[in-house]
C-alpha cells in the first residue's frame, strides 16, 4: 500500500503528503470530528471532508488545490481524515476510494464527490457557496 508515496518522494514522507495546509483542519480523531462538526453547525457553515490517504497517488496530485480552494472560501469548513488512521469513521461513511469529499451541513450530507477532479470539486464548492448567499444562515 505505501508504495505509490515512495515513488515521488525523495525521503518517507507519507505522514506530510495529506498534512493541511491553508484553512485545512488535519482529523485524527472521533472527537475532533465531532467537534468540528459541531463548531461548522454553530457557525452555520458548511463542512468539506476529504477523505484521503497518504499512499494514494491522486489524494496527492489534488491535496494542494484543495489547501488553495480552503484559503478561497473561507465561508467553508475545509477537513481532511486519513481514512487509515480513523478507519472506523471511513467506514461509517461507506468510503470505498480515496480521495473522497463530503459535504455536510449541519451533519447531514448535501453532496459527495469521489475522486480526484478538480473542475467537478471547483464546481460543486461554487454550488454549496451559491445557495449559501441565497439562503439566510
Amino acid at each position: 500500500m505505501g508504495l505509490c508515496a515512495s515513488k515521488h518522494s525523495e525521503t518517507d514522507d507519507s505522514s506530510h503528503l495529506i498534512l493541511p495546509g491553508g484553512k485545512v483542519n488535519l482529523v485524527t480523531t472521533k472527537e475532533t470530528w465531532e467537534g468540528k462538526l459541531a463548531q461548522a453547525s454553530r457557525e452555520g457553515k458548511v463542512v468539506l471532508a476529504n477523505f484521503s490517504a497518504a499512499w494514494c497517488g491522486p489524494c496527492k496530485v489534488i491535496a494542494p488545490y484543495y489547501c488553495e480552494l480552503s484559503e478561497q472560501y473561507p465561508s467553508l469548513m475545509f477537513l481532511t481524515i486519513d481514512v487509515d488512521e480513523l478507519a472506523d469513521l471511513s467506514t461509517s461513511y461507506d468510503i470505498k476510494a480515496t480521495p473522497t469529499f463530503f459535504f455536510l451541513k449541519d451533519g447531514q450530507q448535501i453532496e459527495k464527490l469521489v475522486g480526484s477532479n478538480k473542475a467537478e470539486l471547483a464546481k460543486k464548492i461554487t454550488a454549496i457557496v451559491d445557495s449559501q448567499g441565497q439562503c439566510p444562515q
